[in-house]
């Protein structure tokens, strides 16, 4: 089975309706070039580094300019959009970094993300998403007539065990969008995509916030699609929004995992 896919890389303003604005006609790009599934970055309804001002510019999903184009342009159009994460105020007042899966027929899966990003970067960076967003409890791989696809964001990419729980669930595609700062992105962004493809047997699919934001933060791009044997497939080489396009062969994941069974090959094992 081959499938259409592409990636949105985006440079998501600091509110929903310039965020709105900035992306949906990347989505209508991808799919005017065919693609059936399309991606989109961690942080696309809106980026905004500033608590007070974010709190003050989130809302439910019910009520967000994006959520609402993603789900109407999925139905209008009969294909899938993957919101790689939209920024929300839960019903409990706190905050969820979401990812939210629309097909024809409307939502299909969410996921929350599960680890947050809480360091301090020898550049004098510093991020603590635990002070804002409440963390994701499950994984979550998604049933689509286009294949299993398993949800992750941005910073799980460093916890290969839930890639590991995804495959062994059946994905045979994995979504990574993710909002990357530079000093990281340049350093891990591909050998992590890389790594996590060639361990799971999968596609990996990584759409990625890039440039400057308006906001002040700086984010790597390279928006990244990568098979299943940890060939690079498709690439943006720069962080400027863009939509980058591939034709998947489903079938080269079973033979990936054919070629290297490891997935059955678990033990269980003594020591520390």
């Amino acid at each position: 089975m081959s499938l259409a896919v592409a990636l949105v890389q985006t440079r998501t303003p600091a509110t929903q309706a310039a965020a709105l604005a900035h992306l949906e006609p990347l989505i209508d790009e991808a799919i005017a070039g065919g693609a059936k599934l399309v991606v989109t970055p961690e942080g696309s309804n809106l980026l905004q580094r500033s608590r007070a001002r974010f709190v003050e510019e989130a809302s439910d999903a019910a009520e967000d300019e994006v959520f609402r184009m993603a789900e109407r342009v999925a139905r209008s159009r009969q294909v899938f959009i993957l919101l790689g994460s939209a920024l929300l105020r839960r019903a409990d007042g706190l905050f969820a970094n979401r990812s939210f899966l629309f097909g024809p027929a409307g939502l299909v899966a969410t996921y929350d993300k599960i680890h947050m990003f809480d360091v301090d970067l020898p550049t004098g960076e510093r991020h603590r998403e635990s002070a804002v967003y409440a963390p994701g409890q499950a994984a979550v791989v998604a049933e689509t007539p286009l294949g299993r696809l398993g949800l992750s964001i941005c910073y799980d990419i460093r916890f290969p065990h839930l890639y590991r729980r995804l495959a062994k669930a059946g994905a045979a595609m994995i979504a990574i969008p993710a909002a990357f700062t530079r000093p990281t992105g340049e350093a891990h962004w591909e050998v992590l995509l890389r790594a996590r493809a060639i361990e799971t047997g999968a596609f990996v699919l990584a759409p990625a916030q890039g440039g400057f934001h308006e906001d002040g933060r700086g984010t790597w791009g390279r928006s990244t699609i990568v098979g299943p044997w940890g060939e690079i497939i498709a690439k943006a080489d720069h962080d400027e929004p863009c939509v980058v396009a591939a034709s998947l062969d489903l079938e080269a994941v079973e033979k990936a995992r054919a070629a290297i069974p490891a997935l059955a090959h678990d033990r269980d094992f003594d020591g520390p």
